[in-house]
């Protein structure tokens, strides 16, 4: 009798825990979503919600632009000390993962007459992009039980190097996916416009990127993916036309940093920037940075990473450089992967000898498409830069040379100019003057916090698998 007891005990708890689990997915359903989702709809969305979270003010220019010395702030100085907290970096994670990466899954859910394969190609790759954002910035983090709710509360935490691989697997599979033509068409695409044969060139110009960050680590696997690359049909992002962006229109569907700028004061250009490009004579210096508006202040004037409030108040608000207008406007782009990216890539690459091509000759050819990334043209202003003894390719400091170059280049990219440099080690910068953390600069992003009360197995297995859950422990890819 006491065993029947017990068995219906168990059976009791074990529904009650079905039913538990079932309530708490019904409670953290999303109250607005679509009851009947549409592809094109959510794919606008999230295009949008997702640039707005890469280009925006918590990911890019309160933290990582600050962090790589792009920007420096003038007031309200804390993050540019590097004075965060568990609760500075929640964007990211919340955002990333309860809308980018719900939405898409919706959108690889739906059944084949709803949504095409090209669709589904595109959410995939998009997915793919949020991810490492996520990866990049975390370390190890949910990725193979994320985004169910349903079946996974407490999602496992995969290791960074278990994400880039799946991230290259899944980035392969979606580009041989796509089919150009007529017959699967795409609406609802801000990005590229429904053109799937820039997708399938977005979507090996991930794999690229993915594969240098792995280099390092893993420098077999990276050979192997970069030359699939080169060699895929697809091809890769091969014009500035073709660079992956999402334009903005009139408010209120602004870039984000227009946004803000129409009721904030708080930032500048920063000072290592400004004083690199000065060094350079770098053409793009004017459009990286607005002159002071005090007319009797004639050059551009960066201000120093990391001052104390009072120490930057005292450098005047007339008196030094905005980041320029070109930035700041509602219709400026969010600038996702570039040519000049994959130039860079494929010099590196060739530099480690992963391939036959020329590093010297496509380091210059990226140096060029950044330039004309912003309209400069004229080919001896290009070739006297690159013809300089500062910027020419030294192939036996690769990592010099195209590090500070591509810093350049990712101007207002934060989260990918904080990865490049973090992988790269260069330009090598000080940090800032007041900053918190005896002289280092953050190579991380923190866990949010609701992780530690929520998630708190899978968080803490990954802090033994990591290290301490803080600005300053290394991730996986960062190996030097």
């Amino acid at each position: 009798m006491t065993k029947h007891i017990y068995q219906w005990l168990i059976a009791g708890l074990s529904l009650a825990t079905i039913s538990c689990k079932k309530d708490l997915a019904e409670i953290n359903k999303n109250p607005n979503a679509a009851e009947n989702p549409q592809p094109d709809y959510l794919l606008t969305a999230t295009e949008k919600i997702t640039s707005d979270l890469y280009w925006g003010d918590a990911n890019n220019f309160n933290s990582t632009l600050l962090i790589i010395q792009h920007w420096a702030k003038i007031q309200y100085t804390e993050p540019d000390r590097y004075i965060f907290s568990n609760s500075s970096f929640t964007s990211l994670w919340g955002t990333g993962y309860a809308q980018s990466i719900t939405n898409l899954n919706t959108i690889l859910q739906l059944p084949a007459e709803k949504a095409n394969a090209n669709y589904k190609g595109v959410a995939l790759i998009l997915r793919s992009w949020v991810f490492s954002l996520l990866t990049d910035n975390y370390g190890d983090i949910p990725y193979k039980e994320a985004g169910d709710i349903r079946q996974y509360l407490t999602p496992k935490y995969n290791t960074q190097k278990e994400v880039y691989f799946g991230l290259l697997d899944e980035l392969k599979t979606a580009g041989a996916s796509l089919t150009t033509g007529t017959s699967a068409p795409i609406a609802g695409d801000i990005i590229y416009g429904g053109n799937t044969a820039r997708w399938k060139k977005f979507a090996n110009a991930l794999r690229l990127r993915i594969a240098l960050r792995i280099a390092d680590r893993e420098s077999e696997k990276a050979k192997q993916v970069i030359n699939e690359v080169l060699n895929d049909a697809g091809g890769l992002i091969s014009s500035v036309d073709e660079t992956a962006r999402f334009t903005y229109t009139t408010p209120p569907q602004q870039n984000p940093v227009a946004a803000w700028f129409d009721t904030r004061d708080d930032y500048r250009i920063g000072k290592t920037l400004v004083d690199k490009l000065y060094a350079l004579n770098d053409p793009r210096l004017p459009i990286f940075a607005n002159k002071p508006t005090d007319a009797t202040v004639t050059t551009y004037v960066g201000v120093p990473s990391g001052l104390t409030n009072s120490d930057a108040n005292n450098l005047g608000f007339a008196k030094t450089s905005k980041p320029g207008s070109y930035f700041s406007t509602a219709t400026a782009p969010a600038v996702i992967l570039t040519y000049a990216e994959v130039l860079f890539g494929r010099a590196e690459a060739a530099a480690r000898g992963f391939t036959t091509e020329n590093a010297e000759d496509l380091y210059n050819q990226a140096i060029k498409a950044s330039f004309n990334q912003y309209a400069i043209t004229d080919l001896t202003v290009i070739n006297n830069y690159t013809a300089q003894a500062t910027v020419k390719f030294n192939a036996a400091n690769f990592k010099k040379s195209i590090g500070e170059q591509k810093w350049i280049a990712l101007f207002g990219q934060g989260l990918e100019a904080f990865a490049e440099w973090r992988r790269l080690d260069y330009p090598q910068l000080t940090a800032g003057a007041a900053g918190t953390l005896d002289g280092k600069i953050p190579v991380r992003f923190i866990y949010p916090g609701s992780e530690q009360a929520l998630n708190a197995t899978s968080y803490e297995n990954a802090i033994t698998n990591q290290g301490p859950d803080n600005l300053l422990t290394k991730l996986w890819f960062d190996q030097y």
